[in-house]
């Protein structure tokens, strides 16, 4: 691409550099944000084979009152966290890899592994990346669902790797099934994000747990349970255990969702010691997290109360916004997430833009063809606003 390329004719190739875009920022950040990020004939970014997602230049957009579309915890840090972050900057000064121990042994005490089955990153997407980079380096391919969270994935293409997804059944779940016949001798990795984003459902935890068993005899599982500590039900079960018993899976979870840590990057991975080594000979995890986000996570860690009345408050949020929205005829699709998926009956873009008017953040894709909205559950009030604002467009 000529670097004399004005915006209008990058448009009309479909080509743009997401670090020259004035996108939604959840859309325009992360790894390779300078690389150019494709765009269909309609203008819309293409997410996956089945998946698009329309966006709003974020330079001409109202200011968002109700930001509903990046599924952050509007109620953290909880306040142990941000005492945490009080009395730990003055030693800002110091590398934080004793304060990193205690952290690693908290959590490794809870999983029921070793501080060796564990690697901690500023936030879980930064240690999907890792794994992709270290993985895909020599090439490969990756099997996963379509749609689903593409941080691995778009990282793992850059670095060389052939993508094969599967597109999720009739119920948005995995096809598990069909994600094992997708493994073949190139296969280096099959990621699975559970609860699924960004359609927010959950595979049922027998149904992946015996095909992580078979299917991780041959390649390694990646697990992204980003959700999970945010899910209800007899399905929200973590697969951790099996990294406990031996097999090769990879289990990732975050301090962005549940602990509402999303601005203070913090994660962690559960995997085999072997696979730990493997992504450590190339890169270090835990050196990019400040020694005040260690502290702020020890304590969110151990902060029960402020996970359950977070878990408690999001299903409330979530209980009356799926109400209201299928009171207005709509359908949403059962989310065990922080976020809810359902199909709207006008154009994506212009869905966007009418909600924006209003002062409300959401977001919108292309999936099978048909135009659905994503939104995050906020406060209560938040949702209020947001249901208020979709009445406007039913």
């Amino acid at each position: 691409m000529k670097k004399s390329l004005n915006r209008r004719s990058m448009l009309k190739t479909g080509l743009m550099s997401i670090g020259g875009m004035a996108l939604a920022p959840h859309i325009a950040k992360g790894a390779f944000e300078s690389a150019p990020f494709k765009l269909d004939a309609s203008n819309r970014l293409v997410y996956s084979p089945l998946a698009r997602e329309y966006f709003v230049d974020e330079n001409f957009a109202p200011e968002i009152v109700a930001k509903l579309t990046s599924n952050e915890n509007p109620y953290g840090p909880p306040a142990s966290a941000k005492q945490a972050v009080i009395d730990s900057v003055s030693g800002g000064n110091r590398y934080a890899w004793r304060e990193m121990a205690t952290l690693m042994d908290n959590i490794a005490e809870k999983e029921g592994v070793t501080t060796k089955h564990l690697m901690m990153g500023p936030g879980s997407s930064d240690l999907l990346e890792k794994v992709a980079i270290v993985r895909f380096m020599n090439g490969g391919n990756i099997v996963s669902a379509d749609p689903t969270y593409m941080s691995l994935i778009r990282v793992a293409e850059r670095v060389g790797a052939t993508w094969k997804p599967v597109p999720c059944t009739s119920d948005w779940s995995h096809d598990l099934d069909a994600m094992a016949a997708a493994v073949d001798a190139d296969t280096k990795l099959v990621y699975i994000c559970n609860p699924n984003n960004p359609v927010g459902t959950m595979t049922a935890a027998k149904d992946l747990e015996a095909f992580c068993k078979k299917v991780s005899k041959t390649v390694p599982i990646f697990i992204d349970e980003a959700y999970m500590e945010l899910a209800y039900g007899p399905e929200a079960v973590s697969q951790s255990p099996l990294v406990k018993d031996g097999y090769n899976v990879i289990v990732c979870r975050t301090f962005s969702k549940i602990m509402g840590m999303a601005g203070l990057r913090i994660g962690f991975m559960i995997a085999q010691p072997e696979f730990i080594k493997e992504i450590s000979s190339v890169t270090r995890g835990g050196m990019g997290i400040s020694l005040t986000s260690i502290h702020a996570a020890t304590a969110a860690y151990g902060d029960d109360g402020f996970q359950e009345m977070t878990k408690t408050k999001n299903d409330a949020a979530k209980k009356y916004t799926t109400a209201a929205v299928k009171a207005m005829g709509y359908d949403p699709i059962p989310s065990f997430t922080n976020f809810m998926m359902f199909e709207i009956n006008m154009n994506g873009k212009e869905f966007l833009g009418k909600m924006r008017d209003q002062g409300v953040g959401c977001r919108a894709f292309t999936i099978n063809d048909k135009d659905m909205c994503r939104v995050s559950m906020g406060t209560m009030d938040e949702m209020k606003m947001f249901v208020s604002a979709l009445k406007t467009l039913s």
